[in-house]
């Protein structure tokens, strides 16, 4: 029953990457930049191009990416395959992707505290996503995969930012109210996420 728990969990984030990945390459690939986006954000997406582009695409590496690097049948059929993969979603998604977005944070929509919100997220990913890949190189096998998860947790950020946007129009809160709020929420609850499920399955194993 858990295994099975395990594998619908691995398809719904899978088809939430891709779904979130092709969007993505749909909005910011063939359409002009900021058409999708609120119109308070265009501006800002307009006066520094090279950056969001550069956040977008690599991000969009660490979508598709991220949830293969936790198929245990792919670590055990195809391990050269996961580290390859592993080292494109460090190297590309994570590291060019952080970058990006820890410049682009700066000139964030909704003042001070959505910079705030995003500077951190972006400095915890790029940091999770150094821990993890130092754990590797290290053979600390166990440490990288807890690293791992925690970095894969906000690269699901890219995810549930654009499940909770609609909301406030829904609740009826105005976007330049909502927006600030978002970017905290889009990250912080999916570390706890992390750090609740890392410890459920240490005390799994365990045995306690």
């Amino acid at each position: 029953m858990v295994v099975v728990a395990q594998r619908l969990l691995w398809w719904v984030l899978l088809l939430l990457c891709f779904g979130v990945a092709g969007y993505a390459v749909l909005a910011y690939g063939f359409l002009p930049l900021g058409s999708l986006v609120h119109p308070e954000m265009q501006a800002a997406f307009q006066a520094d191009a090279a950056g969001i582009y550069t956040h977008i695409f690599a991000s969009v590496v660490a979508l598709i990416l991220g949830p293969f690097q936790f198929s245990e049948r792919l670590r055990q059929r195809r391990p050269q395959l996961h580290r390859w993969l592993g080292r494109l979603y460090l190297g590309v998604g994570i590291l060019l992707g952080g970058l990006a977005g820890l410049y682009m944070a700066q000139f964030a929509f909704g003042g001070w505290v959505s910079q705030l919100g995003f500077s951190l997220l972006a400095v915890g990913w790029l940091y999770t996503g150094l821990r993890a890949f130092l754990a590797v190189r290290r053979g600390h096998i166990a440490a990288h995969r807890a690293w791992m998860y925690y970095n894969f947790a906000l690269t699901l950020a890219a995810v549930t930012i654009r499940l909770y946007l609609p909301i406030g129009g829904l609740l009826g809160i105005s976007f330049p109210v909502w927006y600030p709020a978002v970017t905290w929420l889009c990250w912080v609850p999916n570390l706890l996420g992390a750090k609740a499920l890392l410890a459920k399955r240490a005390v799994a194993t365990s045995g306690a």
